[in-house]
């Protein structure tokens, strides 16, 4: 009976365990944020201030850096998105040669290295003669997306009912109107869960851009270079803030399907 007592807090303490190591770097990044740091280093807590959130934009460089990855993420999802879902779509509905061959390239950039992925790429560029920029950054970023798009959007679309779309064309709807009235609204949540991933991937890279980004600063690549004398407060408002959108997103995003889950049960 001790016995049985005992092994029935082993999950919930090695769980809480698990979480607390989780969310101490997080919980470190918030509390800093806060930081009254006036000189380049934040490594000391010096007192409390919201001087660091109404003025994150002090600190030369942070929000040029940041800009940066929002555009480039912003960019690189639309491309990654838009692409990954016609081939998730065409890989589940269609029948055509080397389809096992292009299901299998989709997933190595998954399982290879970034440092790997990084370094090749830049050879290809510098070997094209292409100049390391912008352009640079999201063919790369757009690349290591593209397979999380199809892997996420393509389990979408093998849940769905092939019935739905035969019946659309039963009832003399051409294919663009059965793919947007009908396929298309089913496969949306699918599409949004995979351009949140792919958007989050691109923000928070460094290793790829580090190798093809040239003169153009990211955020993680302001944080490299920061970090060697400690990150300042300002980057762990940017950081912060981030994390607390993401959470408002996911929060949000939860609400609405069970607010639109209680409105289907009304309905039946």
């Amino acid at each position: 009976m001790n016995r049985y007592r005992l092994s029935r807090f082993i999950l919930p303490f090695y769980a809480v365990i698990a979480l607390a190591y989780l969310l101490i770097p997080i919980i470190y990044t918030i509390v800093f944020s806060f930081n009254n740091s006036a000189g380049r280093t934040n490594t000391i807590w010096q007192g409390f201030t919201l001087d660091k959130w109404f003025n994150a934009c002090q600190r030369p460089g942070i929000c040029e850096a940041v800009g940066n990855s929002l555009l480039i993420g912003g960019i690189s999802t639309l491309i990654a998105t838009a692409l990954g879902t016609a081939i998730a779509y065409a890989l589940v509905r269609y029948q055509f040669r080397a389809r096992s061959l292009v299901s299998l390239s989709l997933f190595l950039p998954m399982a290879t290295p970034e440092v790997v992925m990084g370094a090749g790429l830049a050879s290809l560029f510098f070997n094209l003669g292409a100049g390391y920029g912008y352009l640079t950054i999201i063919l790369a970023h757009v690349m290591f997306c593209l397979s999380f798009v199809v892997v996420t959007v393509k389990a979408r679309v093998q849940t769905l009912d092939p019935v739905l779309e035969e019946a659309g064309r039963d009832l003399y709807a051409s294919p663009s109107m059965v793919f947007w009235k009908i396929t298309f609204p089913l496969l949306l949540p699918g599409i949004i869960s995979a351009a949140l991933l792919a958007f989050a991937l691109s923000f928070d890279d460094f290793i790829i851009t580090y190798f093809n980004a040239g003169p153009v600063n990211t955020f993680p690549l302001f944080i490299y270079i920061s970090a060697a004398k400690g990150v300042p407060a300002e980057a762990n408002v940017v950081a912060s803030a981030v994390f607390i959108l993401a959470i408002l997103i996911v929060i949000g995003t939860q609400v609405g399907s069970n607010l639109r889950q209680k409105r289907l049960l009304a309905i039946k």
